[in-house]
């Protein structure tokens, strides 16, 4: 057996361990900065289009402008323009131009 070889497998196998520190580490500031923001950020929209009721006026993510006048469970009926009326789904749906805005800006990142 060859003495030179011992202080290198103590060295490999200390290694391991502290490569797998890192991979934990990079992990969770991967969390905190790019997942756990965007989850935020999605239950703030969630809620949003919750809270909308008739009368409201949206935007679609299509770019249609419009007024709600009838919540449904799953979509709106949103008034166009006099007589024309549409139905969208509620996860296609912004409170205000600001937040498709936002959430476009978001989406290139």
């Amino acid at each position: 057996m060859n003495l030179t070889f011992i202080p290198l497998q103590a060295a490999q196998q200390g290694g391991g361990m502290s490569g797998i520190i890192m991979i934990v580490l990079l992990l969770l500031v991967f969390w905190l900065f790019m997942i756990r923001p965007q989850q935020k950020r999605q239950k703030e929209i969630r809620k949003m289009r919750e809270a909308l009721t008739k009368g409201d006026k949206i935007v679609t993510a299509g770019g249609i402008w419009g007024t709600i006048t009838d919540v449904r469970e799953k979509t709106f009926v949103v008034e166009i323009t006099k007589g024309v009326n549409i139905t969208v789904d509620k996860g296609s749906v912004y409170a205000s131009p600001a937040d498709a805005a936002q959430d476009q800006q978001n989406q290139q990142k």
